[in-house]
């Protein structure tokens, strides 16, 4: 099977395009499968940060000179591009902040902070990333509150029906990912949002492993909050969004106070500035936040759908070759969802077949994925797990099962 063209896509080209793709690990030509830990880097998000520091470094929105009014344009250009991007209806809505963990942490400290008393509820799923899980408990024990789970069945998908039953007059807010970054479930996002709201609780959504893959529509969702981060979508890392419907983050107070937030400032006092920058203390990661939208360029060249087909073509592609493997067992079996597959092999550990996986050259992740409760619920420390993205191979595929099956020989 070719590994080249799917769906008219040259992935030759595209491979091009991430010059580190072209090297030899441990003497053997990388296989990159770690995409849901971050993605690589294409030339022209590259090129843009060495763009803004070799020509046009300057700090924004303060100064008058050419530089700075530079740097403030395409600083501001990405705020408009994330903002198309998930069709936010106000550059207002876009915050930048330095990932999703901070994206959440933000509407943790404020909105939570505002709106979570004694005696109220927190849902989060049972597929949370720790960093969605965390944050909540933290402002539950401070508060008082009380965090419950929306369980997961065996499949890795979240039982919904539950959901109901899970919400009351106390509940606040429900937090949960759009995509699981352990095994790739896609959550009925929109299902979860129209059941909340029906009973007065804010969703904020974790769309970190969601946003390279799903075209993503906030105000369709209507989704109160919104985080991601830049490097799971090609672009540079420290860099991320919160996206806040605008009057919800007019309510909230500062998440950290400095300059840039503020309006007028006084011995005695101080007033805070307006959306977005309210939210954007300091200066800002502007070299990261400009190369921002080299990323978003490169994902509208070829379009969402072109790239989900490349990704899914993949998924299938190993599902089926790794599915063959004896003793190997894929986790995450759910009908709906992204390319990823964690797996464990009965008798190895997952780390051990990581190293051995390296040596021949294959990038995969293991460990628990910053979910130990999800490796909990499946009886289980961690798993190995290969996730694709669009200059992936079929051929890189058949050497993930090569190298699996090798080092099955060699540990047992």
């Amino acid at each position: 099977m070719s590994g080249t063209k799917i769906k008219g896509l040259d992935l030759t080209t595209i491979r091009e395009e991430f010059p580190v793709l072209d090297q030899q690990v441990n003497g053997k030509p990388l296989v990159y499968f770690d995409n849901a830990a971050t993605t690589q880097k294409p030339k022209a998000v590259i090129d843009s940060l060495v763009s803004y520091y070799s020509s046009y470094n300057a700090n924004i929105h303060r100064g008058i000179h050419t530089l700075a009014e530079k740097a403030t344009a395409a600083f501001e250009s990405t705020r408009e591009a994330i903002r198309a991007f998930i069709n936010a209806s106000s550059t207002e809505e876009i915050i930048f902040t330095k990932g999703t963990t901070e994206s959440i942490n933000l509407v943790a400290a404020t909105w939570g902070k505002e709106n979570i008393q004694k005696g109220d509820e927190i849902i989060v799923s049972g597929l949370e990333h720790h960093s969605n899980m965390v944050p909540w408990q933290i402002l539950a024990n401070e508060k008082g509150a009380t965090v419950k789970i929306i369980p997961v069945n065996e499949n890795g998908e979240l039982i919904l029906t539950e959901l109901n039953n899970l919400i009351t007059a106390k509940t606040k807010i429900i937090a949960l990912n759009h995509v699981s970054n352990a095994l790739g479930t896609i959550n009925p996002i929109a299902e979860v949002i129209k059941i909340a709201h029906s009973k007065n609780v804010k969703v904020l959504v974790d769309g970190a492993q969601a946003v390279s893959h799903l075209d993503i529509d906030v105000q369709k969702l209507d989704a109160d909050f919104y985080a991601f981060s830049g490097h799971k979508m090609y672009g540079p890392t420290g860099i991320g969004i919160l996206y806040g419907k605008k009057a919800l983050l007019e309510e909230m107070p500062p998440y950290q106070g400095g300059g840039e937030m503020i309006k007028e400032v006084t011995y005695a006092s101080c007033s805070f500035n307006e959306l977005p920058y309210k939210f954007e203390a300091g200066t800002p990661n502007i070299a990261d936040a400009i190369a921002l939208k080299a990323s978003v360029d490169f994902i509208n060249r070829f379009g969402k759908p072109a790239i989900r087909e490349v990704e899914n073509q993949l998924l299938d592609y190993a599902t089926q070759k790794l599915s063959a493997i004896p003793g190997l067992t894929i986790k995450g079996t759910a009908k709906e969802k992204v390319s990823v597959i964690s797996f464990v092999i009965e008798g190895i550990h997952h780390q051990d077949l990581g190293i051995l996986l390296d040596q021949e050259g294959i990038a995969v992740r293991t460990g628990h994925h910053c979910t130990q409760p999800l490796m909990g619920h499946f009886g289980i420390t961690g798993t190995a797990r290969a996730s694709f993205a669009v200059y992936n191979t079929f051929e890189e595929i058949d050497r993930l099962e090569a190298g699996i099956k090798k080092a099955v020989k060699m540990l047992k």
